[in-house]
């Protein structure tokens, strides 16, 4: 396991190049409040957006997770406690007044960058955008003025995109 990449897999680079390309500026891997041995993907500090992108195996992603066979006990064991650790994360970012966003390795790159913009705009903006709490930009559409999909030519994501 120590092999295996935490920081810098390839759809988060994906997701950041995007990101980086359309303006927005970030931290990485930044320590969550209270649990220093968390970190958080991609973090906006200034409106409190956290970013995972979340391996599909390690996570327990209900399409792709798999279930290993040998030693099927322990792993059973080691995948529950990464999902349970997940939620607690969430729960204690968003008791520090966080936007906890949370996609898979197989999402669109595309997409999930659509929807981190959309976050950090509402969460900036939270009057213009009327403080929608889901992340998504008014009108539904996951792409904003400005957005991800604006510097890319103007071409507007689908209404819930995934």
């Amino acid at each position: 396991m120590s092999r295996q990449a935490s920081r810098d897999t390839t759809p988060e680079v994906a997701v950041r190049r995007l990101l980086y390309a359309a303006g927005y500026r970030y931290r990485l891997h930044r320590k969550v409040p209270g649990h220093p041995r968390r970190t958080i993907d991609i973090a906006f500090p200034g409106p409190r957006v956290a970013v995972f992108l979340d391996g599909c195996f390690w996570h327990g992603c209900p399409q792709h997770a798999t279930h290993p066979k040998a030693n099927a006990d322990w792993w059973r064991r080691k995948l529950d406690g990464n999902i349970a650790r997940d939620r607690e994360t969430n729960r204690c970012l968003a008791e520090a007044g966080w936007t906890v966003l949370r996609f898979w390795e197989h999402e669109d790159p595309a997409a999930v960058a659509d929807r981190v913009a959309a976050a950090v705009i509402t969460a900036r903006h939270p009057a213009r955008t009327g403080g929608a709490a889901d992340g998504a930009a008014p009108g539904g559409t996951g792409a904003t003025p400005g957005g991800v999909q604006a510097a890319r030519g103007g071409v507007q994501a689908t209404p819930g995109g995934a």
